[in-house]
């Protein structure tokens, strides 16, 4: 159900995204800052704290899939919306074919070392002080164009249609999720 619940939250801040960039940008901030307050499982909240084969497996078995169910739930919703949601999504989806799978696993590397960093803030403290790389962070991998693989699922899945006519895109949400996932990781070995 954590994982789930996350999905959905990360959905919703995906959804304001495809409402208005700029500001979803900003309001994109909600999605995590809800995961990280509910100690909710997020693929990219907990990549980079993954301490054996057990955690790895949780984390392919459990966490990305119930994340990818949760975004779902809200691509549902998204159907009885009048505003351009699917429109927006399928400009999104055009943005990652351009770039290609290569370049969506190496950007995504980006996205993961955010991620990281700001739930490792997080986590240390309910304090405002602690909360301020996540406040940053996640403007900052959108402006950066840096794929979050747990967004993307509720993108891909806001514009299935589009999955079905251009079946490579898949190629490139895989390789996002592996370069989040290496991302993710980068800053705990920086540490070591």
């Amino acid at each position: 159900m954590k994982a789930v619940f996350a999905g959905i939250c990360i959905g919703i801040a995906g959804w304001g995204f495809l409402v208005d960039k700029t500001l979803g940008m900003f309001l994109f901030i909600f999605g995590l800052a809800t995961v990280v307050s509910y100690e909710a499982k997020l693929y990219t909240g907990v990549s980079g704290f993954c301490q054996n084969w057990t955690d790895i497996k949780q984390l392919l078995a459990i966490i990305l899939p119930g994340n990818i169910i949760g975004c779902a739930l809200v691509a549902l919703m998204s159907l009885f919306t009048k505003l351009p949601v699917h429109e927006a999504a399928c400009g999104v989806l055009d943005a990652r074919m351009a770039s290609g799978p290569l370049a969506c696993g190496v950007l995504g590397i980006g996205c993961g070392i955010l991620m990281t960093s700001a739930v490792a803030f997080a986590k240390k403290g309910k304090e405002f002080g602690y909360w301020v790389p996540l406040l940053f962070a996640v403007p900052l991998f959108i402006h950066c164009g840096f794929p979050h693989c747990i967004a993307d699922a509720f993108y891909y899945l806001t514009a299935a249609d589009y999955i079905v006519e251009q079946p490579q895109v898949l190629w490139c949400y895989l390789l996002t999720v592996i370069g989040n996932f290496i991302g993710c990781n980068i800053p705990r070995i920086a540490s070591i």
